[in-house]
């Protein structure tokens, strides 16, 4: 396999990032190809690798204290945060509208976008026109074929089938453990995940709130720069939002400056991000929101301040508390206009077996 991570930047020129740079400002430490972390596996690339080590099936990961399953919402629940968009959260959304204007959040799909490990996204129509003419008026037509991780290029929405921990020794599927408990082993499949599919979950229609954190840190943020509990505070009494605002089932999206890197420095977007912690994390779970989202790959921060930790923020928002993510999407229009709270919506695309969504949410205001 090639040890490069291969970017197009906006001005035509292509660039190169040796992955083996990439991991070494991760922090990592330990044996490589302990685990599963490594160059092919996409924004993960960038992950500390665990060490190898012996783990009793009965050990907890660190950062993991307790078995996070049943579910509130039952033991066999698929559909996780997603269950609180009832027809009373649609009605009360939908007093939020009040001038009928809609924005497009995701970005546009295309090959030169920042995209990780050997990920791709390649866009062909054969023939050009595939077909025809045909019947006496000619009629042509183009098709098109599309090679690409669906649900994890570009604008991604995670699905609860993508992120799991480990709680025994490592390779016993049994304990790989996802959201509601449910593990590798019952899950798992080369065609498609047997439970957890993105097809399993609700459409999405409820409210949002935008926080500007460049106005908050005059500037873009930084990779690696965390967004606390207390940075939300702040940003919501700048904005003049009152934190009762926030209520169970909304969504809390970040305007961090990252997204300004997108097809201009991919180098630079795929190095790492600003993004929330594990302070801010809880801050969701205890808000009992339905999602996060924000204008990076991964709305988290990368790399954790504590460098032994992994995507801890996907853990902890997806896997225990079943609290959707949406990556990659762009604010730009909103922040022009303030506008800081709307209605978000999406469905994400119902592939059965599928880890995440493509596809492009919309804001109304």
């Amino acid at each position: 396999m090639s040890n490069e991570i291969n970017n197009v930047d906006q001005d035509g020129g292509g660039s190169t990032t040796d992955r083996r740079t990439l991991l070494r400002t991760a922090g990592i430490a330990g044996v490589a190809g302990a685990a599963l972390a490594g160059s092919m596996h996409g924004k993960f690339a960038l992950a500390p690798i665990s060490e190898a080590r012996a783990q009793t099936a009965t050990s907890m990961p660190k950062g993991t204290d307790k078995p996070w399953w049943p579910s509130k919402w039952g033991k066999d629940d698929e559909s996780g945060a997603s269950n609180h968009i009832t027809p009373a959260k649609v009605l009360d959304a939908a007093k939020w509208i009040k001038d009928g204007k809609i924005y497009k959040i995701g970005r546009v799909y295309e090959a030169a976008m920042p995209l990780f490990g050997a990920r791709i996204f390649a866009l062909r129509i054969p023939g050009s026109p595939t077909g025809g003419p045909f019947g006496d008026n000619k009629m042509v037509y183009h098709d098109e074929f599309l090679a690409t991780e669906i649900g994890q290029t570009g604008t991604q929405f995670d699905g609860l089938g993508h992120i799991g921990i480990q709680m025994g020794k490592d390779g016993d599927k049994s304990e790989m453990r996802f959201y509601n408990g449910f593990t590798a082993e019952e899950i798992s499949d080369a065609y498609g995940l047997k439970k957890l599919g993105v097809e399993k979950l609700k459409p999405i229609f409820t409210r949002a709130h935008l926080l500007d954190m460049v106005a908050l840190k005059v500037g873009m943020m930084d990779a690696g720069q965390e967004i606390t509990s207390a940075d939300i505070k702040a940003a919501l009494a700048k904005q003049n939002i009152p934190e009762s605002d926030i209520k169970p089932g909304d969504a809390i999206m970040f305007h961090t400056g990252w997204g300004s890197l997108w097809m201009k420095n991919n180098d630079r977007f795929n190095s790492g991000e600003p993004g929330i912690g594990l302070d801010a994390a809880k801050w969701v779970v205890e808000k009992d929101l339905a999602l996060t989202g924000a204008d990076t790959w991964a709305v988290e921060v990368v790399p954790n301040p504590d460098k032994s930790l992994a995507f801890v923020v996907h853990a902890e928002l997806q896997t225990k508390h079943g609290i959707h993510n949406h990556e990659n999407l762009i604010f730009d229009d909103l922040i022009a206009e303030k506008k800081y709270q709307f209605v978000y919506s999406f469905t994400p695309a119902p592939i059965k077996g599928a880890t995440g969504s493509n596809g492009c949410p919309i804001a109304i205001t």
